[in-house]
């Protein structure tokens, strides 16, 4: 198997598309036609999980954190990152990290923390705006079922609980084929008048490219007419953190102590506690502070996430208990969402869980 076709199915499930603009996911060292002899999952890569995969036999790294978010002028071994990548080239290993791409979807790392909570009804916090759009084609009647499936297939249509969504509008489209066409129906230089249906359907931005090959692809004529228009209505399955309910209501000190075992964390910060309980509950794997308000916004109980910086704790103003349990900590389980998205396409292929705990962050 090549490193290509694991990437396929990484990115089939988070697009890069959907990464941050300061973002580095994607395959960062390494040939895509290059045979994959097994796979690392990691939360970062640094030099000794490269020397983890010389000494298993994996030529390919993946990793949640990027190696690389900047730019690199110099390959001189100066620091981690420069010695982690010439160890990589070197050895012939491939390094792909799944980033911000994997946090922004419904599916992705927060709904991993989610599962892991027990939460249920669990939605995106903080949607991404402006990220859906509406397909708007003609098809000849006979053929529309065929079409609307193979789009439908593709990923459109798909409207909270619902799919296979669209509108369709019966009419009569009309067209001459010039010299040079070899068109499906009508004869050259004659005008002709086809029975056509309208069809429309909403589909999430990411998936455009694929949408519109199965169009083309599944469409009988030679040359196909489509519109694509830009919709301000929130899609609400790709975007930041995630917020979900427990089936019942947990007093904050004991909801602290699950999180402390859930999550094997020694010690939590987190802000004043309010003698309440916990029912709704907002999460965020890494750095989250920037969803505080989003958190409160939704009446969350408690927002679960790393890296608070100090001031940042007043912003709670009493009304929302910050728990703070690390970044690495809340992002571990990312290696098992990798694991469980890959083994379930190629189940017999050796992916082995890093054994190095990269976190840089120690507690005395």
């Amino acid at each position: 198997m090549k490193i290509n076709e694991i990437i396929r199915e990484l990115e089939e499930f988070a697009p890069l598309s959907l990464q941050e603009s300061y973002d580095n996911a994607g395959l960062i060292t390494g040939k895509l036609n290059d045979e994959c002899t097994a796979v690392i999952l990691s939360i970062d890569t640094t030099e000794a999980v490269i020397q983890e995969a010389i000494n298993k036999g994996a030529n390919l790294v993946i990793s949640h954190h990027p190696i690389v978010f900047s730019g690199l002028k110099k390959l001189n071994g100066k620091n981690y990152i420069e010695r982690t990548i010439i160890k990589a080239i070197k050895n012939d290993i491939a390094i792909y990290a799944a980033h911000t791409n994997m946090d922004n979807i419904s599916t992705g790392v927060n709904a991993k923390i989610c599962k892991k909570l027990n939460l249920l009804n669990c939605e995106i916090l903080s949607p991404i705006k402006e990220n859906l759009k509406k397909l708007v084609t003609f098809i000849p009647t006979e053929h529309l079922e065929k079409v609307s499936a193979a789009i439908f297939e593709a990923g459109a249509g798909h409207i909270g609980n619902y799919d296979n969504c669209s509108y369709n509008t019966n009419g009569t489209g009309s067209f001459r084929a010039l010299e040079g066409a070899k068109p499906f129906v009508g004869n050259l230089g004659e005008t002709h008048f086809e029975d056509e249906a309208r069809f429309e359907t909403i589909f999430p931005a990411h998936k455009q490219a694929k949408i519109i090959n199965a169009l083309l692809n599944n469409h009988p004529y030679e040359e196909v007419a489509y519109d694509i228009y830009p919709l301000d209505n929130i899609y609400n399955k790709t975007g930041a953190g995630m917020i979900g309910e427990l089936e019942n209501a947990i007093h904050e000190k004991d909801f602290l102590d699950k999180i402390k075992k859930l999550f094997d964390v020694s010690c939590i910060r987190h802000t004043n506690l309010l003698n309440k309980t916990i029912k709704k509950v907002a999460v965020c794997g890494g750095s989250g502070s920037f969803l505080l308000t989003k958190a409160m916004s939704r009446s969350a109980d408690i927002f679960i996430t790393g890296d608070f910086k100090y001031h940042q704790f007043f912003d709670a103003e009493n009304k929302i208990l910050i728990a703070d349990i690390g970044h690495y900590e809340s992002e571990q389980y990312t290696k098992e969402l990798f694991y469980d998205i890959l083994t379930k396409k190629f189940p017999n292929f050796a992916f082995y869980f890093s054994e190095v705990n990269t976190n840089p962050v120690n507690y005395y």
